[in-house]
């Protein structure tokens, strides 16, 4: 699709609006404009299509390598047509290209406003908080215990998803604007938050959950049982994990595949599951790749359906040779001479309970014995809060988390913000990106003396331009979704990157499938005389039209479209008195099945009809 702009300005859109009709945008939780990068994209512009992308998000890269992507689930055209657009590996073929073609960063800071803000935790929340604020012109420090930054993106998630590169390449900007990193500076043992606030105008906490939960069943003392967190963090850190030849991870989710992972890269594993889906994968595939072990097995709680994992990550463990065992719960860990020997299964009857709710029960005497040299527990993960003193006025929850206001993440403290896995518990990592601008945010109306708390936006001004659309189809046709490729099975070794990038006439074909949704159709009704051409020529019968006397006695018109939509258009209720048909008609549109093919404004006689494109402003 070609698109001619001929007109800009700043409009307000109802938010509701957004919601539903741009669903992908509406799904990431850092609002990215993805129809806009990916309309970049399919018109070739790649480097406009990151600089989208870089404006919201310092993590372009490592996104488009792992973020669980949950804009592609929400995708209309996945929903309405056949698959969504795969808008993660666009991300990733922008942010590759970018750096392959030498791109520097074009991002404006602000004058300096004399105010220092500490943040603690170099992960994906505290880097991002640190991204916007030193952009906003504030004076930042990241304190991080560790000897490296990166949080989890570094600790967790295993170099053959997420080369060690890239992500020193994303921090290495942040701390090129003016970002200042102390390494090896552990909150509690090095400072408190009395100390910060000493030295410091604001305080962001965003140390993650760096400490694995613990998982109450016999034989948890034995030698040869692991701790998945640590695994992680000692095998990502260079440092040998002995792990025997057969290895059994307790856990259903990404980190227990990852775990898996690695050990085969490295030998075979033997995998059992339990609840966090993200932890458990990780794990897996992880030992896959350390190459000890014989065997990789996967048990799992769930049925395959009910399986929370990424469904690929589910699959390219099967791939790689682990065996998926489902509906199995770990009892108790045996052993002999102090050492695990292996882990009793016993059948699951259901995971939830008629409500819905995480419940497991399970079949009497249906127990068996896997056997495993070593077991590494991956169930979950949990933030050491040992640190934070009660005379530091830093609520904690029932959940071990730092209690915050879910809109602005202030804490009890005046002054300390909290963010990330720290105050919600282990999620998604885009979440934590999220966490961190909307940090920044905060802190900065804190800083300016403005009230932290907003109230909820009803209309948000956007740019709007006004193009002209040739070459539309008349319908958007099924066409199979381009998947990026992936290294063979067989030269999965070591901690290679499996994934491999688009071209970029693979990034372009993908791109045009998108739907464009960040576009919508307006009409001029001085000028329409109702030929009915629009409605008829549809093909998704997405335009009625309709007596608006009918339309008021079915479903009230200012109630279907709005009182500030009628006055848009300068509709007004029938009143006494005879009434032309122009008068008293009003068209109806079906936002939500509209697929953007823009046929009703191409056959519209008098150009009536014209195309709107939606962008935020950053």
């Amino acid at each position: 699709m070609i698109m001619k702009e001929f007109k800009k300005e700043i409009k307000t859109i109802d938010a509701e609006w957004l919601k539903v009709n741009i669903p992908c945008q509406n799904a990431c939780p850092i609002e990215t404009d993805v129809s806009g990068y990916v309309g970049a994209i399919a018109e070739g512009n790649f480097i406009r299509a990151y600089e989208i992308n870089r404006m919201v998000n310092p993590f372009t890269s490592i996104c488009g390598r792992v973020c669980a992507a949950p804009c592609q689930d929400n995708c209309r055209r996945g929903k309405i047509v056949d698959e969504p657009v795969s808008i993660r590996a666009l991300k990733r073929f922008v942010a590759d290209h970018a750096k392959d073609n030498g791109y520097k960063e074009k991002l404006a800071v602000a004058p300096p406003k004399g105010k220092k803000v500490a943040i603690v935790g170099a992960g994906p929340a505290g880097l991002s908080a640190a991204d916007h604020l030193v952009r906003m012109g504030y004076n930042v420090t990241i304190f991080e215990s560790q000897n490296i930054p990166g949080g989890m993106m570094y600790l967790g998630i295993p170099e053959y998803r997420l080369p060690r590169d890239i992500i020193k390449s994303e921090i290495d900007m942040i701390l090129s604007m003016g970002a200042k990193l102390k390494c090896n500076m552990a909150a509690g043992r090095d400072f408190t938050i009395s100390d910060l606030k000493k030295d410091y105008d604001a305080v962001f906490i965003a140390i993650g959950a760096h400490k694995s939960r613990e998982l109450k069943m016999e034989g948890i003392e034995l030698d040869g049982v692991l701790r998945g967190v640590d695994f992680l963090l000692n095998a990502n850190l260079g440092y040998k994990v002995d792990l025997g030849k057969k290895v059994l991870v307790i856990g259903g989710g990404n980190v227990a595949i990852d775990v898996a992972r690695i050990a085969v890269r490295k030998g075979k594993v033997k995998l059992a599951a339990a609840e966090d889906i993200t932890t458990a994968i990780d794990v897996a595939r992880a030992a896959l790749r350390m190459g000890e072990a014989e065997e990789v097995h996967m048990v799992c709680l769930e049925s395959r359906e009910e399986m929370p994992a990424h469904e690929e990550e589910v699959n390219e463990a099967a791939n790689e040779g682990i065996i998926i065992h489902n509906s199995l719960g770990p009892k108790r860990i045996i052993g002999k001479k102090g050492a695990a020997t292996g882990l009793e299964v016993v059948k699951v009857k259901s995971v939830f309970d008629d409500k819905g709710r995480f419940n497991p029960t399970f079949v009497e005497g249906s127990e068996s014995v896997i056997e495993a040299d070593t077991i590494v527990m991956a169930i979950g993960q949990t933030s050491d809060l040992s640190w934070i003193k009660p005379k530091d006025g830093v609520e904690i929850t029932s959940w071990r988390t730092i209690a915050v206001d879910p809109d602005t993440l202030a804490t009890t403290a005046a002054g300390v913000f909290a963010g990330g896995d720290v105050a919600f518990g282990p999620r998604l990592l885009i979440n934590a990106i999220a966490d961190g601008k909307r940090a920044a945010e905060s802190i900065d109306r804190y800083l300016s003396g403005q009230r932290i708390a907003q109230k909820k936006e009803k209309e948000k001004e956007m740019i709007v331009s006004y193009v002209t659309a040739f070459d539309v189809e008349k319908t958007v046709e099924k066409k199979e979704r381009i998947h990026p490729p992936t290294i063979p099975i067989k030269r999965r070794i070591g901690f290679k990157e499996v994934e491999i990038a688009y071209t970029e006439e693979m990034a372009i074909e993908e791109a045009k499938r998108c739907l464009r949704c960040n576009h919508r159709i307006s009409a001029g009704g001085d000028f329409c005389f109702l030929c009915g051409i629009c409605k008829d020529i549809c093909p998704q019968d997405c335009i009625d039209m309709k007596k608006v006397d009918r339309v008021s006695i079915e479903g009230n018109l200012e109630k279907l479209i709005g009182t500030k939509m009628m006055k848009l258009f300068k509709w007004t209720l029938p009143s006494e008195g005879p009434k032309t048909w122009m008068e008293g008609t009003a068209f109806v549109k079906d936002q939500e099945n509209c697929i953007r093919c823009f046929m009703c404004q191409r056959e519209c006689p008098l150009n009536v009809v014209t195309i709107e494109q939606i962008s935020p402003i950053y």
